[in-house]
């Protein structure tokens, strides 16, 4: 197959907010261009990327998958879903040998199997680091379990079944698995290399964090019981951002295989989950400190390429920061990105292969209008981007 790439650019601003901490508390930052900037991390965004996809349905549930070090209870709960005669403990053990076959290693946690030695009910074993699985896999663990539940450890010692467990791990990747990758430490035949990497967003122009200082009242005082009942402080900072995500079509064609219907062409899967990483990546939002800031906002403009050559992030138009002098940061960077798109794409670019969408909204964005296919709206940009990979991939060789 052809290499194909997508690229994902957004001017994004943001008011006061504190959308991803480090470890003090404060915003995360970056010196770029010789000044600091604000900073979201890559792995804040795709995983806001990837609650978007289930709280907007932008994917059927079984098209995705479930990250976490409970996988020995996520396989009983499916096994006595399929056979409620098999007891909770008997799934659980069942489970979490299949697990093991699996290449997943698991244990009791210390300190809950310290509890257990007190009286408390024994725990479930859970893995050693956070485990990506999509819904068919865990299915099909459990499926396994059930058949061999009579002599769990017999029947995983025949290579067959252990085989099957392996196998059953390491295919029907949901879209967020192929999309975003897994990397099992115990099992390196089981990873799935990533089709989508995530630039940290930066600001396109220097930032310095602030501080905002509060109090509390209790209401529960009189009047003759004055001052605050809590005070602190917490940290913020507002920005424009740049925000940047390529994807691998190719890599994510051969991560989803045949794809997870039978009955549906090849290029179907693959659209589909395109169409959402697009539509989730432009629109989601992480969510730190959100009930304090209330930083709802989307981009004021998106551009996404196709494209033959490598990816290609336009964070260099921004190197030299830029400096709001007439008010405000979105007019100078999309005059910033007009002026910086079509250069790159003359000296490094094929334009004979690469197609490009706009969308924006507002006059500051105006600058941008000429670079590419205007859509109207989120939802015809989808799909255009959609249809366009799927007629790639639908080109031989």
């Amino acid at each position: 197959m052809n290499r194909i790439f997508l690229d994902v650019h957004a001017l994004q601003t943001v008011p006061p907010s504190n959308l991803n901490r480090d470890d003090t508390g404060a915003p995360k930052t970056a010196v770029y261009g010789g000044v600091p900037r604000a900073r979201v991390s890559s792995q804040a965004w795709k995983r806001a990327t990837r609650t978007y996809f289930k709280d907007e349905h932008l994917l059927d549930a079984s098209e995705l998958g479930v990250r976490t070090k409970k996988i020995v209870e996520a396989v009983a709960a499916r096994i006595t879903a399929l056979d409620p005669s098999l007891a909770d403990d008997t799934a659980l053990r069942i489970a979490d040998e299949t697990v093991n076959a699996a290449g997943l290693k698991t244990e009791v946690p210390k300190r809950k199997a310290a509890a257990a030695k007190d009286g408390e009910p024994e725990a479930a074993p859970q893995s050693k680091y956070l485990v990506f699985l999509s819904a068919r896999q865990l299915d099909g663990l459990a499926r396994l379990a059930v058949e061999g539940a009579a002599d769990i450890k017999e029947f995983l010692k025949d290579k067959e079944n252990k085989g099957r467990a392996k196998q059953i791990a390491d295919t029907l990747h949901s879209v967020d698995i192929a999309l975003f990758g897994r990397m099992v430490a115990d099992d390196a035949d089981i990873n799935v290399d990533a089709a989508v990497q995530v630039a940290h967003a930066i600001s396109v122009h220097r930032v310095d964090n602030e501080s905002d200082y509060y109090t509390a009242v209790d209401d529960e005082n009189t009047d003759a019981e004055t001052g605050a009942g809590m005070i602190g402080t917490v940290d913020f900072n507002s920005a424009t951002l740049y925000r940047y995500a390529a994807l691998g079509v190719h890599q994510l064609a051969a991560n989803l295989g045949q794809g997870l219907r039978d009955d549906e062409p090849r290029t179907d899967p693959v659209r589909r989950a395109v169409e959402a990483f697009v539509h989730g990546f432009v629109a989601s939002l992480p969510t730190g400190k959100i009930n304090t800031f209330g930083h709802h906002t989307l981009p004021d403009a998106v551009i996404v390429k196709l494209r033959t050559t490598r990816p290609v992030s336009f964070v260099a138009a921004f190197e030299d920061p830029v400096r709001g002098e007439t008010g405000g940061y979105v007019r100078e960077a999309s005059e910033r990105l007009a002026e910086y798109i079509p250069d790159i794409e003359r000296a490094y670019g094929d334009e004979d292969s690469t197609l490009t969408w706009v969308l924006r909204v507002g006059p500051n964005t105006q600058k941008l209008a000429g670079i590419g296919t205007e859509s109207p709206n989120i939802t015809d940009l989808v799909t255009a981007v959609g249809q366009a990979v799927a007629e790639r991939l639908d080109k031989p060789a």
